[in-house]
């Protein structure tokens, strides 16, 4: 592998979402987004609903990432995600359903199905924003 490429793969429960280099891996933890280089401090984080931004031949290229795990060594990221989307394979009708629901549940439900209701909302709204349409 190149000195200036980390390999990335990125799994989610139905697919192998990317497996190959990137020059630059950004996403959002539940401490903060960060951007990973190749040979990043060895580290494992708790990715949080977000945008990934894979960096390669000096093109970015976005993705919806949503809940998971990753683990950074100096070599190679793999992240463990709950859903992972190109903006092309975004359901945009869904995605809107998803918002509606998630808006009307938090104003009505215990504040235990708050934390989920806004979980959701959160998801849909970086789908929608991934996909042009917020």
């Amino acid at each position: 592998m190149a000195d200036k490429t980390i390999r990335l793969k990125v799994y989610s429960p139905t697919r192998v979402f990317y497996d190959d280099d990137a020059e630059l891996v950004e996403f959002t933890t539940t401490e903060g987004d960060i951007g990973v280089y190749p040979n990043h401090v060895p580290l494992t984080v708790v990715v949080a609903p977000g945008i990934l931004r894979i960096t390669k031949d000096g093109e970015t290229r976005e993705a919806t990432l949503l809940e998971g795990f990753a683990t950074i060594l100096q070599e190679e990221i793999v992240i463990l995600s709950e859903a992972c989307e190109w903006p092309e394979e975004i359901d945009i009708h869904r995605a809107e359903e998803e918002k509606i629901r998630a808006e009307r549940r938090m104003k009505s439900e215990s504040s235990t199905s708050l934390d989920r209701a806004e979980l959701s909302l959160r998801k849909a709204l970086i789908r929608l924003r991934l996909a042009g349409k917020e």
